[in-house]
């Protein structure tokens, strides 16, 4: 066998056998969330399938060998490390607080060898321009660093406004690359014939569409192959609730031209009770 050829099956198969051991010990682990222990086998089984390729003159299985020693002890260890939490915490370290009640830990600081200029970055990258903005912050195992901002400095959010918005679920894909998904539409409890039907009121063909997506509120974005064409957005909930405005504008006006007393109260009534019902829809008609 030609000397080249055997240094390409050699690679093609080191490469087999370190795609098996990182997909199924790594798993979908990013390189920032690597414990240590797993960085230094990365370079160790790196190496070893490189020395497997390149030195034709020696027997390749003890490459094998030892790249299944190492994928035996990193298995070993993960599964170890997932019934251990002493063992865990000797592997993948633990968290260090650089920010602790508002102030800088300095000593941990010196331990985890970061500067000021280190930790204005990281905080930055969280959207924390100033130091003082910040209550607590801990250097995770990964190197990434958690934020906790100051009660006074947190976004506002539904919850603190006393709004009580519902359940989001997940928009599914009802179509894709012209072809029709029904799992999707099975999960939002539609079906294909109100999908042609919101096609139909856009004037568009199922197969010109390049991605369709559907919300629980029966909202439909279309997206086609044609860039130059404009789809119009979704409208349902604006057009509720306008109507909702229209009826209670109605009764308020019905209230105001009859002259019988009982009707008169009984609109008025009416135009409250829709007032009160837009209030409390209003999260739910104007989440984009």
């Amino acid at each position: 066998m030609p000397q080249w050829l055997e240094v390409a099956l050699r690679t093609f198969s080191a490469l087999v056998v370190l795609f098996i051991i990182t997909r199924f010990i790594l798993g979908k682990r990013q390189i920032t969330q690597l414990t240590y222990f797993e960085y230094i086998t990365g370079i160790t089984i790196g190496s070893i399938a490189a020395f497997i390729s390149l030195h034709p003159d020696q027997n390749w299985m003890y490459g094998l060998v030892a790249l299944l020693v190492w994928a035996i002890v990193m298995a070993g260890i993960e599964y170890f490390s997932l019934k251990s939490k002493r063992l865990r915490s000797l592997v993948e370290g633990k968290g260090t607080v650089l920010i602790k009640d508002g102030k800088i830990m300095e000593e941990n600081m010196a331990k985890v060898r970061y500067t000021s200029e280190d930790l204005l970055e990281q905080l930055r990258k969280k959207n924390a321009f100033q130091a003082a903005d910040v209550e607590f912050a801990v250097l995770e195992t990964s190197g990434d660093l958690s934020v906790l901002m100051k009660p006074n400095k947190q976004p506002i959010t539904p919850a603190h406004l006393g709004l009580r918005l519902p359940n989001q679920v997940e928009p599914q894909a009802v179509i894709m690359d012209g072809e029709l998904i029904t799992e999707g539409l099975a999960t939002l409890g539609l079906s294909p014939g109100w999908l042609k039907t919101e096609l139909d009121k856009q004037g568009i063909l199922q197969e010109n569409v390049y991605l369709a997506q559907a919300n629980q509120y029966g909202e439909l974005y279309v997206d086609l192959y044609d860039d130059q064409l404009k789809v119009p957005s979704p409208s349902a909930r604006p057009l509720l609730q306008a109507t909702l405005k229209k009826c209670q504008a109605d009764l308020e006006l019905f209230a105001l031209s009859t002259q019988d007393q009982k009707a008169k109260n009984l609109y008025a009534n009416c135009a409250d009770q829709m007032r009160q019902v837009m209030e409390d829809m209003e999260p739910l008609l104007t989440t984009s």
